[in-house]
């Protein structure tokens, strides 16, 4: 991918970054279960965003509301379901239901999430040229540990070959749960007949606009901070939910794929072929045992895999220079081996992940003045 994305890059379309685009009308959807200290912080930055038409609906699920959650602005509309819904589709759904007004596009940012000022309009930019899902990028707005610093590691990865090389290679960004954008009529017919209980709301949106082979873009301007897991019982049970998921949902990558070879579509191809991977610590671990397999079947086999994993690192090692990664993030390097483990323990309890945990627990508030600094 990164060799094919050299060559073409000529072939992107650098223009549109000189305009704005078309001003839409934004409903930006927060969704917050059982915690709300860091609601206060993210309003905030979403009421500092320089954009004129736009409405911040928040759904307090389970949530107690106190009074620094009494909002006064009229951009802001604070929604408390009378029974908890403990999803994320019916949380947006209940948004919509509850809009003041009818919004052309929506957002969804968490509650653990800060957005950069120019974030709508950067999301404008890809609307105006026709495209009906957009992917921003997410920063880690937290990088205090080894685990927090590991996590923002896989996120520009991720973000790098999963958006903004899959996309500049003609086909989707991957969703990433938050940072992302929908004309509100693509959201409803997506998700709208769809029961969605759990973790993965993304991965079945994503997979449903893919069947109708539309592409997700990718903006790496319009950006939001993310809170990224700072304690290892906090990654643990984060990603045993996202595992749950990827196990829960990766048949899509099948039927996508067989969409794309019956279509001729590079699109739907390219994506259900990345679907298809495992996450990142099952494909190095896997590599590693054929690899010690192959001490006793072929020496020349071994030397293929040794020289994939050196690729492998290679490939991380681009991700990160691309984009300019943050010095601590290479120092925390040395801790894979223990982030690995750690995510093994999420395999173990990623059975029954969803139903013991739904939401990740927060331990930093932090501010866009915060970050600045």
């Amino acid at each position: 991918m990164y060799l094919v994305w050299k060559l073409s890059r000529t072939k992107r379309i650098a223009n549109l970054r000189m305009n704005n685009g078309n001003e839409g009308d934004y409903a930006i959807i927060v969704t917050a279960f059982q915690q709300t200290t860091m609601l206060p912080a993210v309003v905030k930055s979403l009421l500092a965003l320089n954009y004129n038409k736009y409405t911040v609906y928040i759904v307090a699920d389970d949530c107690k509301l106190t009074e620094d959650l009494l909002f006064n602005d009229e951009r802001v509309v604070l929604l408390a379901p009378p029974t908890v819904l403990a999803s994320n589709t019916a949380s947006h759904f209940y948004a919509i239901d509850h809009f003041i007004r009818e919004h052309d596009r929506l957002t969804i940012v968490d509650s653990d999430n800060l957005v950069d000022f120019e974030y709508l309009n950067k999301l404008n930019v890809w609307f105006s040229q026709g495209f009906q899902a957009v992917q921003g990028i997410r920063m880690a707005k937290n990088m205090d540990s080894t685990i927090a610093s590991l996590d923002a590691a896989r996120d520009i990865y991720y973000h790098f070959y999963d958006g903004k090389l899959l996309f500049n290679l003609n086909s989707s960004a991957t969703l990433s749960g938050s940072g992302m954008a929908f004309t509100t009529q693509l959201y409803r017919e997506c998700l709208g007949s769809l029961n969605v209980k759990g973790a993965g709301f993304d991965k079945v949106l994503q997979a449903e606009i893919l069947k109708r082979n539309l592409r997700i873009a990718f903006s790496d301007e319009a950006i939001v901070y993310d809170e990224k897991t700072s304690q290892s019982t906090q990654l643990v049970n984060q990603r045993a939910r996202w595992i749950n998921t990827w196990f829960k949902y990766f048949k899509f990558g099948f039927a996508i794929l067989s969409k794309g070879i019956k279509n001729g579509s590079v699109n739907q191809l390219l994506f259900g072929l990345v679907l298809l991977r495992p996450p990142l610590f099952i494909f190095i671990l896997l590599s590693g045992l054929f690899m010690f397999i192959n001490l006793f079947v072929s020496a020349v086999a071994v030397v293929i895999w040794f020289i994939a994993f050196v690729l492998f690192v290679i490939g991380f090692l681009i991700a990160l220079k691309h984009s300019n990664a943050d010095e601590r993030i290479y120092q925390s390097l040395k801790s894979i081996p223990t982030f690995i483990f750690l995510q093994l323990k999420s395999l173990l309890k990623s059975k029954n992940a969803n139903r013991t945990s739904i939401a990740t627990t927060h331990y930093h508030n932090r501010t866009n003045e915060d970050l600045k600094s």
